[in-house]
This record gives C-alpha cells, sequence and structure tokens, in this order.
C-alpha cells in the first residue's frame, strides 16, 4: 500500500477533493486529465467493477484497515492519501462518514450512436439540473430496464459527484451519451418518442400502442418547467401518469421510476 500522510490542507495532491470544481474535474480543454470523484466503498466497488481507473484514493487513517481495505487492495500501488478524522473533514467540507473518496479517470463517452446500437428503450434527461434527480433517475433507469441514456448539454453532468453517490454507482452501469441536439433527432435511428408531460392530447401510460412500439426514446423534463413545448409538439406521443386525490405531478425522478417500470418491460 502507497499509504502518504497529509498535513496540509493546501497539498495540491489532494486538490480533486477539495479545490477543484466539477468544471475543473471535467477538464475539457485537457480531457485525458478529467477526474471523476467517487464516494464510498460500495460505489467506489461498482466503479472498479465496471472498468473504472482509479487514480488515488483518500481515507481517514483509521479506516485504511477497515472499510477502506478492500479497495485499497484492490486498487493496486495508487496514492493512499490520509490523515486525522478533523483535518479531512476541514479538507473536503464534511466528515467522511463513508470512509473513502476515489478519483477515477474520466473515460471518453461514446456516441449517440454507439450507445443507441441494438437499444430499444431508451431515457432522453432534457434540462434536468438537480444533481440528486439525476443520480435518481441514473438509478431507476438501471434497476427498470433502459438500454441507455442520453442527456442534453443543458443537464447536470451525470458524473457530478453528488449525482454518482445518489446513483449507487449506476451511472457506471447503464451506458449514456450526451445528446448534442434534439430528441426528435432520434427518429434517424428509428425511434418514436414519448414526450412525459401534462397535455390535452395526453394518452395514459399504460396505453397498449406504446408497449407495442420496438423503440422507444422516453423524454423526461426539467424539475420545475417540464419539457420545452416545440420538444413535446415534436413527441410522437404526449404521455400522462395517471394520478388520485387531485395531484397533477411527480418529481421528475419520481415519474421517470414510473415511467421505466410501465415502458421499460419489453
Amino acid at each position: 500500500m502507497n499509504i502518504i500522510e497529509i498535513t496540509s490542507l493546501d497539498d495540491p495532491r489532494v486538490s480533486p477533493y477539495c479545490a477543484l470544481t466539477d468544471a475543473q474535474l471535467r477538464n475539457r480543454l485537457h480531457p485525458d486529465k478529467a477526474l471523476i470523484v467517487v464516494e464510498s466503498p460500495k460505489v467506489i466497488s461498482v466503479a472498479l467493477g465496471a472498468g473504472y481507473e482509479p487514480v488515488s484514493l483518500l481515507c481517514e487513517r483509521r479506516h485504511i484497515s477497515g472499510n477502506a481495505y478492500d479497495i485499497i487492495s484492490g486498487c493496486g500501488d495508487i496514492p493512499v492519501y490520509t490523515g486525522g478524522r478533523e483535518l479531512l473533514a476541514k479538507l473536503t467540507g464534511y466528515v467522511l462518514t463513508r470512509g473513502v473518496l476515489c478519483a477515477m479517470r474520466r473515460p471518453q463517452l461514446p456516441t449517440v450512436e454507439q450507445v443507441c446500437q441494438g437499444a430499444r428503450r431508451v431515457c432522453v434527461i432534457d434540462g434536468v439540473v438537480d444533481s440528486t434527480n439525476i443520480g435518481a433517475i441514473f438509478r431507476s433507469a438501471a434497476a427498470l430496464g433502459m438500454d441507455a441514456v442520453l442527456v442534453t448539454t443543458n443537464s447536470c453532468d451525470p458524473y457530478n459527484r453528488r449525482a454518482v453517490r445518489v446513483s449507487m454507482g449506476s451511472v457506471f452501469l447503464v451506458p449514456w451519451a450526451w445528446l448534442p441536439g434534439g430528441p426528435s433527432d432520434l427518429a434517424t435511428l428509428g425511434f418514436k418518442t414519448v414526450a412525459m408531460a401534462l397535455a390535452e392530447n395526453s394518452i395514459p401510460i399504460d396505453s397498449p400502442i406504446l408497449a407495442s412500439e420496438p423503440r422507444l426514446a422516453i423524454v423526461m423534463g426539467t424539475e420545475g418547467d417540464g419539457l420545452p413545448q416545440e420538444h413535446i409538439d415534436a413527441a410522437d406521443y404526449v404521455v400522462r401518469i395517471p394520478m388520485a386525490h387531485g395531484v397533477d405531478s411527480l418529481n421528475v425522478a419520481a415519474a421517470s421510476a414510473v415511467a421505466f417500470w410501465q415502458l421499460g418491460r419489453h
């Protein structure tokens, strides 16, 4: 084990864990140096199992032979930065209750065409900026049968630290890609688009015609305003989730789980 004791909050070697913003970690100018910060042994194990490359680890001293031991043992000779509980809490801004953080190389993402090859059901995340919702959508997508996830460029980065944590590592399991255009572009790949929206022309989510479609792209909109009207107008189907007690809508993460359960069974 390559254990390195940290004694200063200004040590540049641990900057990925405390000093770099999400944009700096993403490093558009030098993609080969871009990083993801992953938290908790369980999520780190999922990432390692999916083939992600670890660069360094940060954990409390007491976790080296405890919660982090198996992770450290499986990461080869990468640096393991450690220190006391108070120092690391000051460094990261919170107590490492889960014991360990891991900086990993951000992989080059596939194209839309690549992740959609052979896919029958995909999710399109359109303009969702809340990292918690992004993580929850990915977790539902993995659990409930989505073949891929496409993310519009005005959405939160799925590799955001909080999104990764909320997804419990599902962001490493479901193929995903940035969608530079709009959902209607998927027609060229043979998909019919399903806009999840409250509209007069909407049909119930359990309509048989939806289950009969060979390829569906399920489009989820922003937390507040929902989908842009032009995306609703361009959709092949506008779909609603029937609700009781006068409730008119669900949080986008909850709605996605319902949609994936109903439409992902193919």
